[in-house]
């Protein structure tokens, strides 16, 4: 991102911060991470200006969000088209029908399909989104579609402001690390033949390093996955239990999260690189409906801060969406 882009933004009385030549309204959530964006209609095609406002506020905030905008599936691809190359829906667990790059985010989408009861419940507790592969997605865009009265909020959180909260020495330590992530079935839960099945047909594994460094500005991440990262390259088991439960714990502390309450026509579109997370728990204990739909955007191999990038242990990257590998 440009740093004339970058320097555009200013401070109006109201807290809100705008950007550039007007094209939209910023307003920061916290301190550290979020912000509601104002202004264009995402129905429409976008000015390339408003793509690099939008694009200069997603790396500052690392997730942003936009209210009523009430999108088709159509119009939720041709947005994501103007910030990358849209995957196939989920590289492990599909996508809608008729609409390859859509994942459907829903209560029971792990349903049996003749009973309708939950085969296995699909939330992974805090994580970046498919970590398990090799170039994990850029970034990621939800939209809200039928949202229950209460309940089912989602939490992100900043992973640049948690590597610098670490102590110099733990930092200089991680920087030198690397971890294995992969699929397991959330909460302890049993592997169903469909989680195997799905999993074996298309496994990802990969090792990454646990800094991270971003190429637009050099910010540096404590890429931890809490739902993907399993072990840390080099470690005995016991020290690498010991080192993921506090990094874990630290990468979610409450300051440096936020919270979002989902509306009908709620699209949150994060930065997958520098964010973990959170999808609710709570839902499962209501008789609402949710339902929301995920468009996410190719991502590059991680690299670290010695220079090394992340390597394969299984699987294939994954790829823009094309014909040829929807199957």
């Amino acid at each position: 991102m440009s740093n004339t882009v970058l320097k555009a933004f200013e401070h109006r009385q109201d807290g809100a911060v705008e950007a550039g030549p007007r094209h939209i309204v910023v307003h920061p959530l916290t301190g550290h991470i979020g912000a509601e964006i104002e202004g264009p209609d995402l129905r429409q095609p976008l000015d390339p200006a408003v793509v690099e406002e939008i694009r200069a506020t997603l790396l500052k905030w690392k997730v942003i969000f936009f209210r009523d905008q009430p999108l088709t599936h159509e119009q939720h691809i041709a947005f994501a088209s103007a910030f990358g190359q849209p995957t196939l829906g989920h590289a492990v667990y599909g996508f809608v029908e008729g609409y390859p790059q859509v994942y459907s985010v829903a209560r029971n989408r792990f349903a049996a399909r003749h009973t309708g009861e939950p085969l296995i419940r699909p939330w992974t507790g805090w994580h970046s989104d498919v970590t398990a592969a090799v170039n994990p997605p850029a970034a990621s865009i939800l939209r809200g579609v039928d949202i229950p009265p209460y309940g089912g909020d989602t939490l992100w959180t900043n992973l640049v402001e948690a590597y610098q909260g670490l102590s110099d020495t733990l930092r200089g330590f991680v920087d030198t690390l690397r971890g294995v992530h992969y699929f397991t079935p959330p909460d302890g839960q049993e592997a169903t033949e469909d989680f195997i099945r799905k999993n074996t047909t298309r496994p990802l594994v990969s090792e990454h390093p646990l800094v991270r460094v971003i190429p637009e500005n050099g910010e540096r991440v404590l890429f931890v996955s809490p739902s993907f990262l399993k072990r840390i390259t080099g470690l005995k088991p016991r020290e690498s239990q010991q080192l993921l439960e506090l990094l874990f714990e630290h990468v979610t502390r409450p300051e440096y999260t936020v919270r979002f309450r989902w509306q009908p026509g709620s699209i949150a579109f994060w930065d997958n690189r520098t964010t973990a997370h959170l999808a609710p728990r709570d839902i499962f204990s209501l008789d609402f409906d949710r339902q929301l739909y995920r468009i996410t955007l190719r991502g590059d191999v991680p690299v670290g801060v010695d220079g090394r990038s992340s390597t394969t242990i299984k699987g294939e990257p994954i790829e823009a969406y094309s014909p040829v590998n929807a199957h």
